[in-house]
């Protein structure tokens, strides 16, 4: 038997007891207005929240807002016509390029304003992270109050995700604060009533 072999072995023979899992423990938000808790949190960090009818109403809040920005990306496909930058390259450092990117999110969390997207509506990881400006698109019914909601949506959930709260922020330097230190400068959330 090798030197090797025999710490595998007394590692196998010398297992701690299992340990049981603890109670799980929830805590119930009971917002008297989710969607008034969301838009206030996400107030307090710097991101405007704008409730549109439809896509078409999206569209035209899209072209107001961004119409003077250049590298224009979306992944909604009733915004193709106003991107300008295509999401169809394979190359990742490409995205370095994009000033605004608007993207559909799967829902919110109202207590944090946290955004939950996923790789299903993502031809790349790094978009969310790299464009200069950001925003999301969810339906206005899909606002939950808190992580224990969120989690609970999350049961069936295969692939890669992230919550995202806000524009990237950060205050390490003489605690003043820099927005879009390590990310995007500004956050948008549009709320669609039409999903």
């Amino acid at each position: 038997m090798t030197s090797r072999e025999k710490i595998l072995q007394q590692i196998k023979l010398n297992k701690p007891a299992e340990t049981p899992f603890p109670e799980t423990t929830r805590f119930d938000s009971l917002y008297e207005n989710t969607e008034e808790k969301f838009i206030e949190t996400l107030t307090a960090i710097y991101t405007e929240v704008i409730v549109v009818k439809d896509l078409a109403e999206l569209a035209r809040k899209a072209d107001e807002l961004y119409a003077s920005v250049a590298n224009r990306a979306t992944t909604i496909p009733a915004l193709s016509n106003w991107a300008d930058f295509s999401l169809n390259n394979p190359d990742p450092h490409a995205l370095e390029l994009i000033e605004i990117a608007i993207l559909q999110a799967e829902f919110g969390v109202a207590e944090n304003g946290a955004i939950w997207i996923s790789d299903a509506h993502l031809p790349h990881r790094a978009l969310p992270f790299i464009t200069q400006n950001l925003a999301f698109v969810i339906p206005r019914k899909a606002i939950v109050n808190n992580m224990h909601d969120a989690y609970e949506r999350l049961t069936e959930t295969t692939g890669w995700g992230c919550f995202i709260s806000g524009p990237s922020k950060t205050a390490d330097i003489e605690q003043s604060l820099v927005i879009g230190a390590h990310g995007a400068r500004s956050l948008v959330i549009f709320l669609l009533e039409e999903a």
